[in-house]
């Protein structure tokens, strides 16, 4: 049985219509003989990492948005960084992605472009997709027009994946090979698929913290004063410890320089380990330096923004390996 996952990044809002298309596409697939299955991602957010794994059980996928006010939101990002870093890219090949992507604002072209560009440097075969501003989504709904062209792009979808209708080559996807070398060793599929269950396992995750917070506390009474003094009382450290959820085998270090405080915060998370401090270690080299102020820097260790959005609207600078700073939001979750 041909099988198409949706992986839905909306907010699951009734006015939403996204939500009407996605329903139209379910409708005109089921009369082909291929079953759906609609992954909406705000409903288990802790579970996007593992959902990677799903893409095995698909023929064909479509990714489906929703523009309130700036691009495809954070959700469906989150996914596709799951894909780059835990997917088996063997099967992301093989598969077949149609964006749907409709705006009540600015900017449905440009949020489409950016989830074909995605899929391609993943290495998947991007296809013609669905996009529209809508003013009224009772008027959209009512336009037979606009339903027969959703009908007929979904048909002209499905003859793609089938096998019926050849794709065009891209450059993007030369990509991957070049650029998903991973930032110590290879994981074979399975190894990465099972790394991301650790990724949203919390209990797990909780007990390693609780493990490491112990030996940290063994080793600092060891140094004694050697550590830095402010480590155990200041707020931002506090917060990253507390907030921190290692990958096991993966080693990254920043440094957040914040500017109103004139003063630079070294972190380097290698594994499930953690350590951060005002103190700059010695041979110390960061993957990523980013510049900020301290409000932002609070907003972020309190849950109001991601340092990924911060970095988009330009309210952080960043210099350095730009995808170990996308895996600032996933070691770190102010949630």
């Amino acid at each position: 049985m041909t099988k198409v996952n949706i992986y839905y990044g909306g907010r699951g809002l009734i006015e939403d219509p996204t939500i009407y298309v996605m329903d139209k596409i379910t409708e005109v697939l089921n009369e082909l003989n291929v079953v759906v299955r609609r992954y909406n991602l705000y409903e288990d957010k802790k579970g996007i990492s593992v959902l990677p794994k799903t893409l095995k059980e698909a023929d064909a996928v479509i990714l489906a948005a929703s523009v309130e006010w700036f691009s495809y939101g954070g959700l469906l990002q989150q996914f596709l960084d799951a894909c780059w870093l835990y997917g088996d890219k063997e099967t992301i090949q093989s598969l077949c992605m149609m964006p749907v992507v409709l705006s009540t604002t600015y900017g449905e072209k440009e949020a489409s472009l950016q989830l074909t560009k995605a899929w391609e440097l993943l290495g998947g075969k991007p296809c013609d997709g669905i996009e529209a501003y809508i003013t009224d989504p009772e008027d959209f709904k009512a336009n037979d027009g606009y339903t027969t062209f959703v009908e007929k792009r979904v048909e002209l979808f499905y003859r793609t994946f089938t096998g019926k209708l050849e794709t065009l080559p891209s450059s993007n996807s030369l990509s991957p090979d070049t650029l998903s070398r991973p930032l110590s060793i290879d994981l074979t599929p399975q190894e990465s698929e099972q790394l991301s269950e650790y990724v949203s396992n919390d209990q797990y995750v909780q007990k390693q913290k609780e493990d490491i917070q112990e030996l940290s506390e063994i080793f600092r009474t060891l140094l004694g004063d050697d550590e830095d003094p402010m480590s155990s009382s200041d707020p931002y450290i506090r917060a990253l410890s507390s907030h921190f959820h290692g990958i096991p085998d993966i080693s990254v270090r920043f440094t957040l320089e914040i500017t109103d405080e004139d003063r630079c915060l070294y972190i380097t998370a290698d594994g499930d380990i953690l350590h951060c401090t005002y103190k700059q270690p010695k041979n110390f080299e960061p993957h990523v330096t980013m510049k900020l102020k301290a409000e932002l820097l609070t907003q972020i260790i309190h849950g109001e923004t991601t340092l990924q959005s911060a970095f988009r609207t330009g309210n952080v600078i960043a210099k350095g390996d730009f995808k170990i700073l996308r895996s600032f939001d996933e070691l770190f979750r102010f949630e």
